[in-house]
Parts: structure tokens; C-alpha cells; sequence
């Protein structure tokens, strides 16, 4: 078979080979963690097991992800040069980091929903391919928009620097489900059971002699688990732009930041009052990378070495301020559930 037109053909600016070369490393990975993993973790199960992922694998597989990614990021390095290798590893910790603080506001919809542990993986799995799909769509539309507008730039380094002060303003911002309008209007348009149904996010159910369709909490779960995504893609993306306007860079830093979410989670869940000073130390790279903007456009683009230098030391400042600072704290409270 000739596979000569993968060489020939180009893609938003990279030939068609490396395009179909990261796909087939995120469908590897993804069957690997639902396929070989998942099966490998269901013959050690106990017979009382739950199917929850302990901290420990979670942390043993969070580190497998984070090294593939790292081992990645080096290939893109060797095949596009230096500079595209910085910008992926500085796309690649900014959207951790971002992905961090999204695991707090997926714990209190878990929370809020009264999911159980052993059903969050599966809203986390439907939840990453559907990021996946969304960061695509968003990402396009972003590389369409620098493309065809140079001044969309400057609009997204305004739109960080406001963001960062914001965050570094109001700090932990309170969230109130209840209120969400999203799940208003859910409530409203769709027939929703008080209680779950095992994995199930729609069942079917006998309603005076005919056949109803109705919604789980588990679906609102999802769809909320959804939203936060959107929402955090809206501050993601520009900071992503803002390192790169190389929609292969972009794309691939993000997905490989996000594929290793599900796994980190179930180890973050549980410590995640630890990481209170995180959000101040984002803001901060938040505010960085849109005056970064304001500097390429004026002055001319900044070495990518030293954006990588920068984020990194924040965060990893934040990291360590955080775990130093919240030593002697307990768990902070869950939210009461609630559907």
C-alpha cells in the first residue's frame, strides 16, 4: 500500500504523517488505560473492591502519562527544532497546571451530584473524549482567528492580563450549582430520576402505561463536567496562542496535558486543599504570558526558553508555597450533595 501522500500532504501547516503519528500515540495510550490497564486492574481487584483507583496507582500512572508526554515533547523537539520543543513543554505545563485547578471544580460536581468514586470514572473517560473533540473544534476556530486577524493577538493578551488580575483579585471564587443555569434549564426541559443507575446516563422507565426516557444524575454530572472544561478552555486557549500560534503545537501540548487528567485525579481529589496557593501562582503566569503578548508585538517574539524558565518557576513556587503552607491543615469540607 502507498502511504507516499501522508509525506505529501500538509495539514495546518505539518505534514500529514505527524498528525496521524500523535493520533495513533493517543489512541495507543487511551487503549491502553481502558483495555490492558483497566483488565490487568479488574483480576487484582478484592472481592469487596470497589473498582477505586488508590492514590498510589494514581500517582504511578499519572507519572507514566507525564513521561510519554516528556518523551514527546524531546521527538518534537529533534524533528521541528529547539523552538518548538520549548514552546511544547511550556504549552504542556500551563495546561497542567490549568488542569489542576479544573480537578477542584470537577470534585465539588462530583460532590454536588453525590457521584460515587466508583462511577467518577466513567464521567471522567466520556469527559476527556469529549475534551478531545471540544479542545479540536476550539483550537481550529482559534488558529482561523490568528490567522486571518493578527489583531486577535492583542485581544488575547488583554484578555489575560484582565483574567490574571481577576484571579489574583478574588481568589477561591465560591460555587454555587444550585444557581447554574445550565443545570436550571436541564431541570427543566429533561425528566430527571432522583437517584443513579449503576453507570447508566439515560434509562428508560414505565410511566402510566407508556415508555419515558429519563436522565440520570450521572448525565447532568457529565454535562456539567463539560462546561467546566469550555470554561477553562476560554482561559487556556488564548495562553496557548500566546506561546504559539503552531496549531500542531497547540493541539498536542493540550492533549497530552489533558489525557493524563483522569488518572491524576483520584490522587489530587484527595489532596487538593493542599494547593490552595496554585491559583495565585496561575495568575500570576496568567498576567506573564499576556504582557508577554504586548512585548512580541511591539518589541518582537521573546525566547521561548525564557516563557518555559518563567511559568515553570512560578508554578513550581506555587506547588511548593502550597504543600509548605497546608502542612498542618486537614481536608477541607466536601459540599452537601445535591441533585
Amino acid at each position: 500500500m502507498d502511504f507516499s501522500f501522508l509525506t505529501a500532504t500538509e495539514w495546518l501547516g505539518k505534514p500529514a504523517w505527524m498528525w496521524v503519528m500523535f493520533l495513533a500515540v493517543v489512541i495507543a495510550l487511551m487503549a491502553f488505560d481502558l483495555g490492558v490497564l483497566e483488565k490487568w486492574r479488574k483480576r487484582k481487584l478484592a472481592p469487596d473492591d470497589d473498582g477505586v483507583m488508590s492514590v498510589g496507582q494514581s500517582l504511578w500512572l499519572s507519572a507514566f502519562y507525564i513521561s510519554i508526554a516528556l518523551l514527546y515533547g524531546l521527538w518534537v523537539w529533534l524533528t521541528l527544532g529547539r523552538e518548538s520543543g520549548i514552546e511544547f513543554y511550556t504549552g504542556f505545563a500551563l495546561e497542567k497546571a490549568l488542569a489542576l485547578d479544573n480537578v477542584f471544580v470537577i470534585s465539588l460536581i462530583f460532590a454536588f451530584f453525590a457521584i460515587p468514586l466508583k462511577l467518577q470514572r466513567r464521567v471522567l473517560l466520556w469527559g476527556i473524549l469529549g475534551v478531545i473533540v471540544l479542545r479540536a473544534i476550539m483550537i481550529g476556530l482559534g488558529t482561523a482567528l490568528v490567522t486571518q486577524f493578527d489583531w486577535v493577538l492583542w485581544i488575547f493578551g488583554a484578555f489575560l492580563l484582565f483574567t490574571g488580575i481577576k484571579m489574583l483579585r478574588d481568589g477561591d471564587a465560591e460555587h454555587d450549582f444550585s444557581s447554574n443555569k445550565l443545570l436550571i434549564w436541564m431541570k427543566k426541559r429533561l425528566r430527571i430520576t432522583d437517584e443513579l443507575h449503576g453507570e447508566r446516563f439515560i434509562i428508560k422507565k414505565d410511566v402510566g402505561g407508556k415508555i419515558r426516557t429519563f436522565a440520570t444524575p450521572l448525565l447532568l454530572a457529565l454535562v456539567m463536567v463539560e462546561t467546566a472544561d469550555v470554561v477553562f478552555a476560554v482561559d487556556s486557549i488564548p495562553a496557548i496562542f500566546a506561546i504559539t500560534q503552531d496549531p500542531f503545537i497547540v493541539y498536542t501540548s493540550n492533549i497530552f496535558a489533558i489525557l493524563g487528567l483522569r488518572a491524576l485525579y483520584f490522587a489530587l481529589a484527595a489532596a487538593v486543599h493542599r494547593f490552595k496557593y496554585l491559583q495565585p501562582a496561575l495568575s500570576l503566569v496568567l498576567v506573564f504570558i499576556g504582557l508577554k503578548i504586548f512585548y512580541s508585538q511591539i518589541w518582537g517574539k521573546l525566547d521561548p526558553a525564557i516563557s518555559l524558565g518563567v511559568t515553570l518557576s512560578l508554578l513550581a513556587g506555587g506547588v511548593i508555597v502550597s504543600l509548605i503552607k497546608t502542612k498542618e491543615e486537614p481536608p477541607v469540607n466536601e459540599p452537601p450533595a445535591s441533585v
